[in-house]
């Protein structure tokens, strides 16, 4: 999972819309619409607290998409109108993202898996339920299936992280650092930056200067200049920083250790996971050493994934190539065709 704060600024102005299924050698179209640039139906979850949902689609089971770190519900756009063509599906904003009410604690797994269950039940939406998880969503997903067993009948999980990921990359770290070293080497700096853009979204951002380029990303070309107007709007608030600060904090420690906690066998619950294909090699030549790194960093990640695979005696895993992180965006019929495979097994 990517917890660089570019890399989740860049992932939290991705707005798509699709209607209809697409080959993988063809990019799917690109969007412009109200879906993503207002909210769609504001549930309260509990008194003065509400979240942002959006479901389209009839039948049963429900697919319930939860995105990456720091991101909101639009990261789906390429997916949901597809497998909303065969059943109901439904995403939503996190407390603080996108067009939900800011969070008023944590935003630890639990926390999250607390708040998605009150939505469910606030909006009346039964189970069953499939869950699609990407990236940090993952977590968020098995700890979901774990936390209420009885209500969840497959699961694909696309790219996720794993609770146990930070020791197993720190254990080929050639400088053999302490566990404290590796957090401060390669997640502090990331908690740095976010926690300026909490104080500057706090100030007042302005148009211009360093702060605001550094916490607002430019409008991309693909998008429609409403959608980058909206998703502008929303990187400046201060309820969105403190969001991502929170995640990123927690999503190491605090979520990985409830995950842990409850890690278990999903006995023969149809499961898929999805893992991006290996990344291209830079321009300029690694030494032997840093592409000896890379491929053991490579063949750990393809590994811990297996592991989440087989927690489950229907568990699959499908390496997705040309896919980057997010693989709903590269690759976005990959994940479709996961989800229809569990709902096949499912129905």
């Amino acid at each position: 999972m990517r917890i660089c704060k570019n890399s989740a600024l860049k992932a939290l102005i991705l707005s798509f819309l699709a209607s209809t299924a697409f080959a993988a050698d063809t990019a799917p179209p690109l969007i412009d619409g109200s879906t993503y640039t207002q909210a769609q139906k504001l549930v309260e979850i509990e008194p003065g607290r509400r979240l942002n949902l959006y479901c389209a689609g009839n039948g049963s089971p429900t697919v319930i998409f939860e995105s990456g770190l720091g991101v909101p519900m639009s990261n789906w756009g390429f997916v949901q109108p597809v497998v909303a063509h065969k059943t109901r599906t439904c995403t939503y904003d996190r407390a603080g993202l996108g067009f939900s009410d800011a969070a008023n604690r944590a935003s630890t797994s639990q926390h999250i898996v607390d708040d998605l269950h009150r939505l469910l039940v606030a909006a009346a939406i039964k189970p069953p339920y499939v869950l699609v998880g990407h990236s940090s969503g993952g977590l968020t997903q098995r700890l979901f299936a774990s936390t209420y067993p009885s209500e969840v009948v497959g699961m694909v999980l696309v790219d996720p992280s794993v609770e146990n990921q930070m020791a197993a990359y720190r254990s080929l770290d050639p400088q053999k650092r302490t566990a404290e070293q590796w957090f401060a080497d390669t997640v502090e700096p990331n908690l740095k930056s976010a926690r300026e853009c909490v104080v500057a979204a706090k100030a007042g951002l302005v148009a211009g200067t360093e702060l605001f380029k550094k916490c607002v990303p430019e409008p991309f070309e693909q998008y429609s200049s409403a959608v980058n107007a909206s998703n502008e709007k929303v990187n400046m608030q201060p309820a969105t920083w403190q969001a991502v600060l929170s995640e990123n904090e927690h999503v190491f420690t605090t979520s990985a250790d409830q995950v842990r906690a409850a890690r278990r066998s999903y006995g023969n619950l149809p499961l898929i996971v999805l893992t991006s294909g290996p990344r291209p090699l830079p321009k300029d030549p690694l030494t032997p050493e840093a592409l000896a790194l890379r491929t053991a960093r490579r063949e750990m990640w393809v590994s811990l994934h297996a592991a989440v695979a087989k927690l489950s005696d229907r568990g699959e895993q499908v390496i997705v190539e040309g896919a980057k992180h997010y693989i709903q965006l590269d690759k976005p019929q990959a994940v479709v065709d996961a989800i229809s495979k569990v709902l096949a097994m499912v129905k």
